[in-house]
């Protein structure tokens, strides 16, 4: 999926935006980014020059990292600002390290170049993004004379290049994998570089299977799965050929399909997909040759129940975004007296159907749960309780208890454990936020730095147990998290403390950490105490006590004209 970002007011021109994808050379280091400039309007296909004669030795390492900007295989240039030697046994398959464009080169007492910038992050060599800890990038760089010219003779494997010519040469799309229930597609964020070889290398990306994050958390039908040719692309259809698949069980090849269509989807130039096993089209019933995302909506990453309209929490009292009117049953009336809730859908018929809800106390916290409209039960106690969540591919709802343990609350069964192993290590959450797939969850915990935003992949055995491992920090030049949503699979929304203002504003971020972007706040009467958003859905927050919405790029309130309605705690329907 693509993601718009504009320039955030954070940490300004070391940052990138992607959009479409391909391969990423070879492999890389490690990115960290952050803010957005606006996208380069040089030709992509621009190429780096050889080295001057007579070029000093600060010259020629200046131009080894611009020679890294080029879309040619093996990078020939960048080897000519090489020794002989090291130009034989340097690869540019072994990742991409991004680093700011204002990076800094000294020379040093022993004569090494050394090159300082921060460190935005890394790109492996199937396109994953980890991001940068705020760390600084320094590498020295030893040359010799050859020939009388000054050559590099240490130069480490890989990429070295700014934040700026990546984000001209690279773009950001998904490989889809599917989650457990196998109901729905899940983004697995990559960097492809741009050219004619994207199809190929997305679908490989495919058969390599996802990231190490994400891989115990989706299921992979394409494992073990070969390309038997080149994907072909003629017009605005493309044609995949897989080898090493059996046709048998049948219902795999739907999931197959789905996976190959959505993923090239991505790609707009291609409207079409026609699929093969060892040459031979495949037969599924219903389903056209030419296949497009029409055909596989039932795996939609962003669908949405058919009555996800926003709610919220207005004196206990649960409340629709639509007019401000009360939701149906007793918990619109304010019975319970909530102060945060969840609401999930049947999936057959996109009918609001499991919903639950916190009240507290002045000395300890309940959660509710029961039929959508209908009366709730206690489920679950504790001192403190976070605001609940849900996914749209289980009737179940998640919750942080006392701040340390993750607890599950299945529609019509008792509350459950779910193992943190990492949690414990990190510090209190306070907020817990299932993604719309129920693949990840993000999380704010207050550690020794102040709270911070991690994600982290929930991960169910088959012996029914389930964990959530692996929680990262996705947001390191953020402070003072206070809430964060999912604006879909691959996209967050988060309250986070404005280094300008000392204020809590709005951003989006990729899961992946990448291109962390300022959320307008024009409209707001004051900064925004907590967050919801959902696929296709205006992000809404509380602010001042008031509920908001964000329409073409102000905030305003939730009937047109009309003063803002009280409420706090908004949410959207899974």
């Amino acid at each position: 999926m693509s993601r718009r970002r504009r320039p955030s007011a954070l940490l300004t021109a070391f940052l990138l935006a992607l959009a479409g994808c391909s391969a990423v050379p070879t492999s890389s280091p490690t990115i960290q980014i952050t803010q957005v400039p606006p996208r380069p309007a040089e030709d992509v296909g621009i190429e780096p020059l050889s080295p001057t004669r007579g070029a000093p030795p600060d010259e020629i390492v200046r131009g080894f990292i611009d020679a890294a900007a080029s879309t040619v295989p093996g990078h020939p240039i960048a080897k000519e600002h090489l020794t002989p030697t090291a130009a034989k046994t340097w690869s540019d398959s072994t990742g991409i390290t991004v680093i700011s464009p204002d990076y800094a080169t000294v020379t040093t007492e022993s004569g090494a170049v050394r090159v300082t910038a921060s460190l935005i992050g890394t790109v492996d060599q199937r396109g994953v993004f980890t991001v940068g800890a705020q760390s600084v990038f320094s590498r020295d760089y030893t040359l010799e004379q050859v020939e009388g010219e000054w050559r590099i003779s240490n130069p480490a494997g890989g990429l070295v290049i700014p934040s700026l010519d990546f984000e001209r040469l690279y773009r950001l799309r998904s490989a889809f994998f599917l989650d457990m229930t196998g109901q729905r597609l899940v983004p697995d964020p990559r960097y492809l570089i741009t050219g004619e070889a994207q199809p190929n290398t997305l679908v490989q990306r495919l058969l390599d299977g996802p990231s190490a994050a994400l891989a115990a958390g989706v299921r992979n039908p394409l494992g073990g799965v070969d390309l038997a040719g080149t994907v072909a692309v003629e017009g605005t259809s493309a044609v995949v050929d897989l080898t090493g698949l059996s046709t048998d069980p049948a219902p795999v090849l739907p999931q197959i399909c789905a996976q190959i269509v959505w993923t090239l989807d991505q790609l707009r130039t291609i409207r079409t997909v026609e699929i093969r096993i060892d040459g031979e089209p495949v037969d599924i019933t219903g389903v056209p040759a030419q296949q497009t995302t029409d055909d596989w909506s039932g795996y939609d990453p962003e669908a949405m129940p058919v009555d996800a309209v926003g709610h919220y929490i207005d004196r206990g009292a649960l409340r629709t975004v639509t007019t401000g009117e009360p939701a149906p049953g007793p918990a619109g009336t304010g019975r319970y007296g909530l102060t945060s809730a969840a609401v999930s859908a049947d999936p057959r018929t996109g009918s609001l159907s499991f919903m639950v809800g916190v009240r507290e106390t002045a000395d300890a916290s309940s959660l509710v749960a029961g039929p959508y409209g209908k009366e709730l039960s206690t489920k679950l106690n504790g001192d403190t309780l976070s605001e609940p969540s849900v996914s749209a591919t289980r009737a179940e709802a998640w919750v942080v208890r006392n701040g340390t343990e993750v607890v599950r609350v299945p529609d019509g069964g008792q509350a459950q454990a779910v193992s943190a192993p990492t949690l414990a290590g990190l510090g209190r959450a306070e907020v817990l936020q299932l993604s719309p797939d129920g693949v990840r969850a993000a999380a704010v915990v207050d550690g020794p730095r102040g709270p911070a935003l991690y994600v982290g992949t929930v991960v169910r055995a088959q012996d029914g147990g389930v964990a959530l491992r692996d929680l990262r920090e996705i947001t390191p030049s953020l402070s003072r998290v206070t809430d964060v949503a999912w604006k879909d699979g691959g996209t967050l929304y988060v309250l986070a403390r404005d280094a300008g203002q000392d204020r809590s504003v709005p951003y989006t971020v990729g899961v992946d950490g990448y291109g962390l972007t300022d959320v307008p706040t024009s409209g707001l009467p004051t900064q925004p105490t907590s967050i919801a958003a959902a696929p296709a859905r205006l992000p809404l927050v509380s602010a001042g006590g008031t509920i908001w919405q964000l329409a073409g790029g102000t905030w305003a309130t939730l009937v047109r004209g009309a003063e803002p309605l009280p409420g706090t705690a908004p949410f959207y329907p899974f």
